[in-house]
Formats: C-alpha cells, sequence, structure tokens
C-alpha cells in the first residue's frame, strides 16, 4: 500500500489471470472521471479496461450511462460521482477553464483530504495555478495534465500526457495515467497546460503549413497526393502530414480535433505568451486563421484551416472531391 501524506491510501497494481490466460492489472483506487465527452469517453473506457473501479459523470447523462455496461457506475451529478464513490482520484475532462472551475467548486466539499484531482482538460495555465492553490487549502492535490493525440490517441492509449505536478503527487498516479498513454511530468503545477500549448503551437501552425503545401502543389500543376507521399521520405515528415494532410486530400473534415477546441488553445497560447513576456508573431497569424474558421465551422476537425486558406485564394481548392463537415 502507498500511503499519502493526508491518510488516504493508494493500492499498487495487483495482478490476475482471467479465463482466457491473460493478464490483466486491477487495482481497489476509486475514481470519479467528470466529463464522458468526445475524449473522456475513451480515456474513461482505458481506465476500466486496467482494471479500474471508475464512477461516470456528465452533463449530458446518457453519454456517460453508455459506460455502465463496461463495469463504469453513473452518476447523475459530479458530487455524486465524488461523493459516492469515496474517490481517491478526480479526474476531470471538460470543455474550457470555466467549466473545470466551476465543477472543482462544486465537488470541492465531497473531496478526501489527500486525494488528487487530475484536471486533463486544456486551460489556462493561470487557472491551473490557481486550481492548485484552491485545492491546497483544502488538503488536496491537484496535476493538471493536458493530452495529446486526439480520438485516436485516446482509444489506442497512445495520448501523450504532459503533467505539472509536485513530485510525490505525480509519482502517486503515474501508473493510472499510464493506462490512458505516455505521462511525463513536466514541472510543477501550471506547467502541464504549458507545455500543451506548445503543443498545440506546434499541431496548429504545421496544419496550416501542411494545407499551404498542398494548396501550391495543387495550384502549381502537381499530383498534391503523390507530393505529400514525397514529402513523407525527408525533414517534412510529421504525424501531421500523415494524418491531417490525408484529411486535407479527402477533404474530410470530421472532428478528431475540433476547430473550436484548437481556436481556445490558440486564444490561451496568447495569454500564456504574454505572460512570459515574449512575441510570437507566428502565434498570432495561426489564431487569426483558427478565429476565422470559429463562426462557420466549430465542430469541424482543426484541418479545416484548409477551407480558410482556400477563401484567401479564391479559385483555388485542393481536389474536387465534396467536403464532408459535421452536421
Amino acid at each position: 500500500m502507498i500511503r499519502l501524506q493526508y491518510g488516504c491510501e493508494f493500492s499498487a497494481h495487483k495482478w490476475h489471470t482471467n479465463k482466457d490466460n491473460r493478464v490483466k492489472p486491477v487495482s481497489d483506487t476509486s475514481i470519479a472521471f467528470l466529463g464522458i465527452g468526445l475524449m473522456g469517453k475513451p480515456m474513461a473506457q482505458r481506465l476500466l479496461a486496467a482494471g479500474y473501479s471508475l464512477t461516470a459523470w456528465n452533463r449530458t447523462y446518457a453519454k456517460a450511462s453508455v459506460l455502465a455496461e463496461q463495469g463504469a457506475s453513473v452518476a447523475q451529478t459530479a458530487v455524486d460521482a465524488v461523493q459516492n464513490s469515496a474517490a481517491k482520484v478526480v479526474i476531470t475532462m471538460l470543455e474550457d477553464g470555466n467549466a473545470v472551475t466551476a465543477v472543482i467548486r462544486d465537488i470541492l466539499p465531497a473531496l478526501q483530504k489527500g486525494s488528487i484531482v487530475i484536471d486533463m482538460s486544456s486551460i489556462q495555465q493561470a487557472q491551473a495555478q490557481d486550481l492548485h492553490a484552491l485545492l491546497q487549502q483544502h488538503d488536496v492535490h491537484f496535476i493538471d495534465a493536458p493530452v495529446s493525440g486526439g480520438v485516436i490517441g485516446a482509444e489506442a492509449g497512445t495520448l501523450a500526457i504532459m503533467a505539472g505536478a509536485d513530485e510525490q503527487a505525480y509519482r502517486q498516479v503515474e501508473v493510472l495515467l499510464g493506462a490512458m498513454g505516455k505521462p511525463l511530468r513536466v514541472g510543477g503545477p501550471g506547467t502541464g497546460q504549458l507545455a500543451k500549448l506548445c503543443n498545440q503551437l506546434i499541431v496548429g501552425a504545421t496544419i496550416n503549413i501542411v494545407a499551404e503545401a498542398l494548396l501550391l502543389a495543387q495550384a502549381g500543376g502537381a499530383d498534391p497526393a503523390a507530393v505529400r507521399q514525397a514529402l513523407r521520405g525527408g525533414f517534412a515528415e510529421s504525424r501531421i502530414l500523415e494524418v491531417h494532410g490525408q484529411r486535407m486530400l479527402d477533404r474530410s473534415f470530421m472532428p478528431g480535433g475540433q476547430v473550436k477546441s484548437q481556436a481556445k488553445d490558440m486564444e490561451n497560447i496568447q495569454l500564456a505568451a504574454q505572460g512570459a513576456g515574449v512575441d510570437l508573431p507566428i502565434t498570432m497569424l495561426v489564431t487569426e486563421v483558427y478565429r476565422s474558421l470559429l463562426p462557420v465551422h466549430p465542430h469541424a476537425d482543426h484541418s479545416a484551416a484548409l477551407l480558410a486558406l482556400e477563401q484567401r485564394n479564391p479559385g483555388k481548392r485542393l481536389g474536387d472531391q465534396a467536403d464532408v463537415l459535421p452536421g
């Protein structure tokens, strides 16, 4: 058993062999998972598959209830999810910092001393630091652990998990986080969000560059699909060229990462840059692209940056397929 500073106990993983002779970890660590959305659902499913006891809550009850058949308990309210499960770990995966703050303030009286709140949403660094200070006053640990990898990574359990935390608190949940992906502590509370913003800066900018490269190839008379394939053999190779480049060629903008999420992240990057006293000129350009997309395609995949680029170039279009967009 691992005993926390304030008396809660976390069990290290035990192991058992099931009927198929497959070894599977189980743990009696109780988890309240708050936010069963596009990303939250597969993340919660990975924890259930790893043998954790999990209580799910979502504002729309039906989204959480689908986890019941996989062994989750389902709560009507966030407070119930924490209280009824006597959760030692609370995970939030919500839309933005305001939602995270509201839910954490709501559940605050139900949190056990010594428990750990892990926010895996993408929020402002300052909001994460404020939540750490608030929970510290109530003898509750806070970890900001935003993720990268999209729905595909969440389903596969390969998310990059960037954790900002005190060393002691992080070590107590490192194995748990490992059920959802590849966790790494990047510094103290708040630095996980900073790392995620750096990630989103690179993602957002690279998506736009890939769109420009493919549109240039098309407009200049080359086969853009062949150009993409040729580029993948050199220094320009990237996961974004692979995945989002193909989405652009297919003109399939069904959401993995959504425009509204990327736009929110770009705004948060601007705030972090202001706070750090640095000027990021390319980030400003990318932010403007996603601001322009937000009113018309908020739920489209962020590779829809191609559509904004085509809007700036009348008569220029990548391919001749119809756009596939969320309704």
